[in-house]
């Protein structure tokens, strides 16, 4: 299943996540970036964006086997494309609020903050999230002290 088809599977569970009608556009990004063997795990959308007012920063997030990206078609020309690998993630965070929820992605480069989900996906995305970085980053090891 493409990354399209599980985002629309995610806007189908949970309806009241604010997204528009670009996720075909934002998930074609996501398929151009995963390298050979990477496939999607789970797949969610969301705004990609420090306000929960600002409803115009719809982003599709993939977490792979390998990392999680975020990806975003620009309007008219370009996109963007974030990718976190499990080395560089340190935190996540989960905000429910009356409408909606929001998850903040703290990494050692940045914070990156995906609002306006649905607050009932909300355990969902943290589990998928906090499993998988659990599991990654055991096999990076413990820096001994000496």
């Amino acid at each position: 299943m493409g990354v399209f088809e599980q985002v629309m599977l995610f806007k189908k569970k949970y309806p009241r996540t604010i997204t528009w009608n670009r996720l075909k556009k934002h998930s074609d990004v996501i398929e151009k970036h995963l390298n050979p063997g990477e496939e999607a795990i789970y797949t969610f959308a969301g705004q990609k964006n420090t306000h929960p007012l600002d409803w115009f920063s719809t982003a599709v997030i993939v977490l792979t086997n390998k990392r999680i990206l975020i990806g975003q078609k620009r309007v008219l020309f370009g996109y963007s494309l974030n990718a976190i690998t499990p080395d560089l993630f340190n935190d996540l965070q989960v905000y429910r609020g009356i409408l909606w929820g929001k998850i903040t992605i703290d990494t050692a480069k940045e914070v990156v903050i995906i609002t306006n989900l649905d607050k009932k996906s909300l355990p969902e995305i943290e589990t998928y999230i906090s499993e998988f970085m659990m599991k990654e980053k055991q096999k990076y090891g413990k820096i001994s002290e000496d």
